[in-house]
């Protein structure tokens, strides 16, 4: 199993006139006898980076050799098929298909996903997608005073893309995938993350019930798995590796006491898929953090027949001012350029595969079929 932000795969690219921060120091070094000459060489420019994103994305993909792909901030299916056709497929040792997205709620239009090896399943119903995009707070009886005070309403759709329900029939045992891309922490201020975390506790509980009503009585007995960009962390890593507890994250109602998180067990230094390097007006500094945003959580059954699973964090797809060993205190830039093998071409910050990196986690599936769906 696998679960990749692959950050805005298609809608990189900006058409119209405004300015591309990546082409800017390429288009310096020359002078344009028009505008609409700049404008169409800044296009071109753009293009050929954007085409060396998609190459990384693809190798990480295809490093991750995942037999069940989850994805976050995908543009549509067509985008989706395309990109594996054109990109995935012409670099990794699988192929892919069983293509399966609905389109969610983010303004954005980024989607969530999910892509499984072609002869993993068989029959055209062996797969099954139920969207959740449409649901409101008051649906599953999430709104709380919090999100009152944010100025959102009971009536108010509380996915902020959806919550993607996949059924997969794999013949002697079914497995049942939640795929989720939660509220962000960035709200433009320096308390994003407090400041938006009644969205994803809201989120977080509203999984949790459709977990529950989609098993009932049998839920710990079933095959199922929460997977995806949940945007939440109860600690951080700082630089030497130092572990900072955070608090509340929302994501409790999933991670206390209900589904079970394999990268828990993990050395602090290594539970992490995602790097953010900001100023901090509370700190009155520069700080940097290594988190876990992404995660592949097991159902109790799927947990206790998999004590010690395989979990591997897919990081060379990263750009270069990512610290790969938060233990490194020796963050000059000699130091991290040669703190690991990266992708060719990958940049100081981009071009790159992603801003995350794909999760990786292998299980052994009991043969166990869950209860059809009502």
């Amino acid at each position: 199993m696998a679960t990749f932000n692959v950050e805005n795969l298609i809608a990189r690219h900006r058409f119209g006139t405004a300015a591309r921060i990546e082409t800017a120091a390429a288009m310096s070094l020359f002078e344009f006898s028009s505008k609409e000459h700049r404008e169409a060489v800044e296009r071109s420019v753009a293009v050929a980076l954007e085409d060396d994103k998609r190459q990384m994305t693809a190798l990480a993909i295809a490093e991750a050799h995942a037999d069940i792909l989850c994805l976050q901030e995908v543009d549509s299916l067509s985008v989706l098929e395309a990109f594996f056709a054109n990109y995935v497929h012409r670099l990794a040792d699988k192929r892919y298909g069983h293509f399966r997205l609905r389109h969610g709620n983010d303004v954005r239009g980024i989607d969530v996903a999910c892509a499984m090896r072609r002869d993993l399943v068989a029959g055209p119903g062996a797969v099954r997608a139920t969207s959740h995009a449409e649901l409101t707070f008051r649906d599953l009886d999430v709104f709380d005073d919090d999100l009152a005070a944010m100025g959102r309403l009971e009536t108010d759709r509380l996915f902020q893309r959806d919550c993607l329900m996949v059924d997969v029939d794999l013949g002697e045992a079914t497995l049942t995938l939640f795929v989720c891309h939660f509220k962000s922490m960035s709200n433009g201020r320096d308390d994003g993350r407090i400041a938006t975390r009644p969205l994803r506790r809201a989120e977080a509980r509203a999984v949790r019930r459709l977990v529950e009503a989609r098993f009932g009585p049998a839920v710990a007995e079933a095959n199922w798995l929460i997977i995806g960009d949940l945007n939440g962390c109860e600690e951080t890593i700082g630089p030497g590796a130092r572990v900072i507890a955070e608090g509340e994250s929302g994501l409790e109602p999933l991670t206390h006491g209900f589904a079970v998180n394999p990268l828990a067990d993990l050395p602090a230094h290594e539970r992490w898929t995602h790097f953010r390097r900001a100023w901090s007006e509370s700190e009155g500094h520069i700080v940097e953090r290594h988190m876990q945003l992404d995660y592949i959580l097991l159902s109790p059954a799927l947990a206790a027949a998999n004590p010690a699973p395989e979990v591997e964090i897919v990081r060379r797809g990263l750009p270069y001012r990512v610290p790969l060993d938060p233990r490194q205190e020796n963050r000059s830039l000699a130091a991290l350029a040669t703190s690991c093998d990266r992708y060719p071409r990958v940049g100081w910050d981009r071009p790159k595969a992603s801003d995350h990196c794909p999760l990786v986690v292998g299980i052994d599936l009991p043969a166990r079929r869950n209860p059809t769906q009502a």
